[in-house]
């Protein structure tokens, strides 16, 4: 391999962390637990805690059922079912029952939930929604039941369903709180039931889709949703719409409802997960907003189906692990937050790095008018790294090989935290990358980047004199001045003044810029640097915020020809191409020398970031053969040194 620049020549440590993150932008989980899982200790709530710990916003709705009927028993007044045409037992609510069940959550349910927060060291904000007009709920109609055989209308009863909440009051409460937590009953919509019962389940489904969380967790008594309620070992594991669930009885039909009304108007990922906990769970029943639409494309069409937008990557990780266990390859979560799996232990080691992190967007994956998967992430990167799982998982890696498939954090924002960590904590012998290049092309490097901050500062002065120089103007000189230099150093290199901003205080006149530069593989980085620092002087402060160098290689490499010879088993003419973005290659390149590197995914990089992502089965297939061969002829080429 051929290094078209000095690695050691410019910074190589991780960017330094930026301003905290606005909690208001972190990730959004709701968390439905019943009563039971209250009464059944303190596991919940250490994982509610480790989960407020990472930043999440944590809003919990918590049942009340064993606690009502312990209010009922006490008080010495019968609990009421009315049966439904179809068999299921209800429960309907008179004026009487509403004053009984305000006593129980406010006298029993919450400050049980409040203690088990305060145990945990939480910061809790705990309320029945009706308080504060929380959350609003529309009387139910009039229901049929079965009496004695005959059928009833049942018209008096006080239960709703919610319709409307307090959004921006409780999203402010979750961002002064550890955790939110709401419960029955809620405000009615008109006066004439100014109070009103509501299903604990249907509360925390209309809460998600409402305010827009990341990811909804029904905790419940059994493990997931079980084909045979008496056997724990029945699990079903994926629920897809249109999928019959005759053997789904009693209250896990009500769960049911509220996951298909979050699949249908929210953009949550859905789990049913149980006995008692959602972080260690015995067992865990995903309900998916599509099926998959061709057999090729079943992995990747669950993983686009959970959220993990940069800095909430928790959950894909997790679920990537628990797929690649489930198959009997070994799997963890390292300690920058990173899904890594592996095979073989021999001394030929290929790396296979993509990142499962996406940008912010539209999360619910759907069928293009072709249909075609499309999704957020689905190109960028998510169809890589499931082609890299894939091959994994098939792979026959000889005893001389060891085959590592990572599925970095943080790729998606400045901190590139996963890359820097496997950058420095593990060693590789060749690496390809995950990024969409379409399954006939190869990608031999990406330019890097330079963020450069620009900070001018001048004592005002009337825009009238003459001579004289605002901030705005030498912000924009310095700006200049930097392009010339870059045109020096870098030529083929671009550049974009990415924001600007100027303001004044009572001795001074501000203004700053973000300067972006793309560079390129053969610019000299170092010299360009050097010029930064020749722009500043008393009143202009540059501060590089980052300097990825660009990297390339040639197709003359060993691990090129290997790709080489892929592409001409598939009968495939390939392209090969440098990028003028950047990826996790340039992290590991700052420290990574005599390393072969090249990218390698499906899917159009045109689409990128864009709300039109999609992916095809045959060109998801396709990659997936390339890739098999290739990793494969690696590895016969590396047998042939031992």
């Amino acid at each position: 391999m051929t290094a078209l620049f000095n690695p050691g020549s410019v910074p190589a440590q991780a960017p330094a962390p930026g301003a905290a993150i606005p909690k208001s932008r972190m990730p959004l989980y709701v968390i439905k637990v019943g009563s039971a899982t209250l009464d059944a200790g303190s596991a919940v709530f250490g994982e509610i805690a480790a989960l407020a710990e990472t930043g999440c916003r944590v809003l919990v709705v918590v049942g009340g059922g064993s606690a009502i009927e312990r209010q009922y028993a006490a008080e010495g007044l019968p609990l009421r079912y009315h049966t439904l045409a179809n068999g299921d037992a209800v429960r309907t609510a008179s004026r009487e029952d509403i004053d009984l069940l305000v006593r129980t959550y406010r006298d029993q349910v919450i400050p049980s939930a409040l203690k088990g927060f305060a145990d945990a060291g939480l910061r809790a904000f705990a309320a029945p929604g009706h308080q504060l007009s929380l959350v609003t709920a529309q009387r139910n109609r009039p229901i049929k039941v079965q009496v004695d055989g005959k059928a009833l209308v049942v018209r008096e009863h006080l239960v709703g369903t919610p319709v409307d909440c307090q959004r921006a009051l409780l999203g402010h409460l979750l961002e002064q709180y550890d955790v939110v937590c709401l419960t029955a009953p809620v405000a009615g919509a008109d006066a004439a039931a100014a109070v009103l019962n509501t299903d604990a389940d249907m509360l925390a489904a209309f809460l998600a889709t409402a305010l827009q969380a990341d990811h909804i967790r029904f905790v419940t008594s059994t493990p997931g949703i079980l084909r045979d309620i008496d056997d724990p070992e029945s699990v079903v594991a994926d629920i897809f719409p249109g999928v019959e669930l005759d053997f789904v009885k009693g209250r896990m039909k009500q769960k049911m409802r509220a996951a298909r009304h979050v699949i249908e108007n929210g953009i949550a990922d859905v789990a049913i997960v149980g006995p008692h906990s959602f972080a260690q769970a015995a067992g865990v029943t995903r309900v998916w907003p599509l099926p998959p639409p061709h057999p090729a494309l079943a992995s990747l069409t669950k993983a686009v189906s959970i959220n993990s937008v940069s800095r909430d990557e928790a959950e894909i990780a997790k679920w990537l692990v628990a797929y690649c266990r489930q198959q009997g390859v070994d799997a963890h979560v390292d300690a920058a937050g990173n899904f890594v799996a592996s095979k073989g232990n021999g001394p030929q080691h290929l790396l296979l790095l993509g990142h499962i992190d996406t940008v912010p967007g539209p999360w619910r994956p759907i069928l293009n008018a072709d249909g075609h998967l499309s999704a957020r992430g689905v190109v960028d990167a998510k169809g890589s790294l499931v082609n890299f799982v894939e091959t994994l998982l098939a792979a026959s890696v000889p005893e001389h090989g060891r085959l590592t498939v990572v599925g970095a954090v943080e790729e998606e924002v400045s901190s590139s935290k996963g890359a820097f960590h496997i950058r420095d904590s593990l060693i590789a012998d060749a690496v390809v990358i995950g990024e969409p290049s379409r399954a006939d092309t190869l990608t031999l490097g990406y330019y890097g980047l330079l963020k450069i901050r620009i900070v001018a500062s001048v004592r005002h002065a009337h825009s009238a004199g003459k001579g004289v120089v605002s901030a705005p103007d030498l912000m924009v000189e310095t700006v200049a001045t930097l392009r010339d230099c870059a045109a020096r150093f870098d030529p083929e290199g671009i550049s974009a003044l990415i924001s600007t901003k100027s303001w004044s205080d009572s001795n001074r006149q501000h203004a700053e810029g973000i300067l972006n530069f793309r560079v390129s593989p053969s610019a000299d980085l170092p010299a360009l640097l050097a010029a930064v620092e020749t722009c500043a002087n008393e009143e202009v402060r540059c501060d590089i915020e980052r300097a990825t160098p660009g990297y390339g290689t040639t197709r003359t490499c060993e691990l090129a020809r290997c790709f080489g010879r892929a592409f001409a088993s598939q009968g495939i003419a390939p392209r090969y191409v440098v990028k003028k973005g950047t990826s996790d290659m340039n992290t590991l390149a700052t420290r990574w020398t005599g390393v072969d590197m090249v990218a390698y995914g499906p899917g159009d990089s045109a689409l990128d970031h864009t709300d039109h992502e999609f992916v095809t089965a045959e060109e998801f297939g396709r990659a997936r053969e390339v890739l098999d061969a290739a990793v494969a002829q690696w590895f016969a080429v590396r047998g042939g040194r031992q």
